[in-house]
């Protein structure tokens, strides 16, 4: 497959092609249940007619493995889109809610409908998940759809931009390629929700242009998701759950784990236990494996790189620029003030930081930002139910990784430095709709207690009921 090194869309284009979009969805044709199941069924056929070639740019671009691309970028779209085709009918169904006494007689209803013209914002490190499944998402909630993908993973971009008009509506979802210009002229645009995906820095740009409109967001950030050991905890499954985790798509993955925090009585044990699961998992050499990625880009392989001067590699710590391969590298002897505890490492770096308890550790977690992931290994139930009571995080799971993000019934997203808003399942979709309240009331029956004039009488009674 050809590498595509520079994908963009004209910039002079872009505010016609948002113009189209709003022409689109203020004639209704997004409204029918008919046309968005028609798209999202759409969508579902693109991913199964192109899927070796999407996995084949996964492969490009990432270095992704094709069961791991397979698994994380094209099945997860379509499982999600498969639940949203399921129940389309019932999520955008008027919803009969409580009336008060004092509106009486009335009935009060809350009617889904779609906000209008849409902005999708993707990351490069989950190219096509995190393009497709928010989008597909304001499809199903009856939207038009702007959709950006990243520049850094030109080559999944390219192939998007060719598939995506050959699947769906024209006339409602449009693709734009490009980098920071086009993103910045998408930005100065007039949008009705932005779903922005990726880091803080230009989070804060997004919000601050929705700003000017006051345009909602939703931001899906990343941060620090850090890990918690206690002595109680299973270590054999804890290091190989963490290895799982972290090393997925070569640590490039938003709520990857980016730091552990050990009780000291079994630090060892861990450390030799995740050594184990990195030589099961990728042999004796991970360069040779077939199961373990590369580092975006250059820029990115540089970065990691110089990170890894914050600690002492215990495990790994190898790396060759040519294939832009950095080794699962586990640090010891973690400088806390280094930069590679003060960013997100975003890279196949594990520090590993000993405490003497998990007293210790949930302090540590709660003097910084909020997470975008909090993970916790405790047999220890008491343990467990303290970590969850004392601490903030975007999501959790208990004696695992990443698999808080899988469930449809759980809302993926940050809070505080980790982002705003959550999706994924009825969220994803909730997401793009105002529930728009509705109060209806009937002409037969009109009490006159309600008007003037007040008397005593009437407050006496207001005060029974009210």
């Amino acid at each position: 497959m050809t590498m595509q090194l520079d994908p963009h869309t004209d910039i002079a284009s872009i505010s016609g092609t948002v113009a189209k979009l709003r022409n689109t969805y203020n004639s209704r044709i997004t409204r029918p249940l008919a046309w968005r199941r028609q798209q999202l069924q759409n969508m579902i056929k693109m991913l199964d007619d192109n899927e070796a070639e999407l996995l084949e740019a996964l492969k490009v671009d990432l270095g992704k493995p094709t069961t791991e691309g397979f698994i994380t970028d094209l099945a997860f779209v379509t499982g999600e889109i498969k639940l949203m085709l399921k129940n389309l009918t019932k999520w955008n169904s008027t919803e009969k809610v409580p009336t008060p006494l004092v509106a009486m007689p009335a009935k009060s209803v809350l009617i889904p409908e779609p906000l209008g013209v849409v902005c999708v914002i993707a990351p490069w490190n989950y190219p096509v998940q995190l393009l497709l499944v928010p989008a597909a998402g304001a499809i199903a909630a009856g939207n038009t759809v702007i959709m950006k993908p990243s520049e850094v993973s030109p080559t999944v971009s390219g192939v998007l931009a060719r598939l995506v008009p050959q699947y769906l509506d024209t006339t409602a979802v449009s693709l734009i390629e490009g980098g920071v210009p086009e993103t910045t002229e998408l930005l100065a645009l007039k949008f009705d929700h932005i779903f922005y995906t990726g880091n803080g820095k230009i989070g804060r740009v997004v919000m601050a242009a929705a700003a000017v409109n006051l345009t909602p967001v939703t931001l899906e950030l990343g941060g620090k998701s850090p890990v918690i050991i206690d002595k109680s905890a299973n270590i054999e499954v804890a290091a190989r759950r963490i290895a799982w985790g972290k090393w997925l798509n070569a640590g490039q993955t938003c709520v990857a784990p980016d730091y552990v925090l050990v009780d000291s009585s079994v630090e060892d044990k861990f450390v030799n236990a995740l050594r184990t699961s990195i030589t099961d998992f990728y042999g004796e050499n991970p360069h040779t494996s077939d199961s373990y990625g590369r580092i975006v880009s250059p820029r990115h392989f540089d970065r990691l790189v110089s990170l890894m001067t914050g600690g002492t590699p215990i495990i790994g710590g190898e790396s060759a620029a040519a294939d832009r391969y950095v080794a699962p590298t586990v640090l010891g002897n973690v400088n806390l003030n280094a930069p590679i505890m003060q960013e997100e490492i975003f890279g196949p770096l594990l520090p590993i930081i000993s405490v003497k308890d998990t007293n210790e550790a949930i302090e540590f977690i709660t003097s910084r930002d909020h997470p975008l992931a909090l993970y916790v290994f405790a047999e220890n139930s008491s343990v467990v139910n303290e970590v969850l009571e004392r601490t903030t995080a975007g999501g959790v799971t208990v004696n695992g990784t990443l698999l808080h993000l899988t469930s449809p019934h759980l809302p993926f997203g940050g809070v505080g430095e980790s982002g705003m808003g959550g999706y994924h399942g009825k969220s994803g979709v909730r997401i793009f709709q105002h529930m728009k309240p509705v109060l209806k009331r009937g002409t037969k029956i009109d009490p006159k207690i309600s008007y003037p004039p007040y008397t005593e009488r009437k407050l006496k009674l207001f005060r029974k009921v009210l």
